[in-house]
């Protein structure tokens, strides 16, 4: 992805800016989504074919886990090695995701196209992060 479209997606060059943004966009849709989760996770459950406590116990983790991106997306520079844990841990929850559709779940229609949405989407935001993060280290001197 080139410097110039990235920054277009974040609406600015600035490369501590960029990644800050990519981190906010992922705590705002992972603290809503845990909430949502927790808050509704009876109906949402019956909805996408996922067990209530399940999708509670997921939302009170994402709620606490938006809420920490959220505290990085904070920080003036983010550091580095909370950010990488960050983006590994979106990409294993994008994989994890996938999984869950053939090994644990057994999914409604909705929940058969909402599993692979949000974990293309979580995915997304773990690839903009990362690209971020290698743009904030260049921009830095950092190798």
């Amino acid at each position: 992805m080139s410097a110039t479209l990235l920054g277009s997606i974040a609406r600015t060059t600035a490369p501590q800016t960029m990644l800050r943004r990519f981190l906010a966009l992922d705590a705002v849709v992972t603290t809503g989504n845990g909430l949502a989760y927790a808050a509704f996770s009876a109906p949402l459950g019956r909805l996408l074919g996922v067990g209530q406590t399940a999708l509670f116990e997921l939302g009170l983790f994402l709620t606490a886990f938006g809420a920490g991106v959220g505290w990085l997306a904070s920080r003036r520079r983010p550091p580095v090695f909370p950010v990488k844990f960050v983006i590994e841990a979106n990409y294993a929850w994008a994989a994890l995701s996938l999984v869950s559709l053939a090994v644990w779940f057994e999914p409604t229609a909705a929940g058969t196209v909402w599993i692979p949405a949000q974990a293309l989407t979580v995915a997304g935001f773990a690839l903009l992060q990362q690209l971020a993060l290698r743009s904030a280290d260049e921009g830095s001197g950092a190798q």
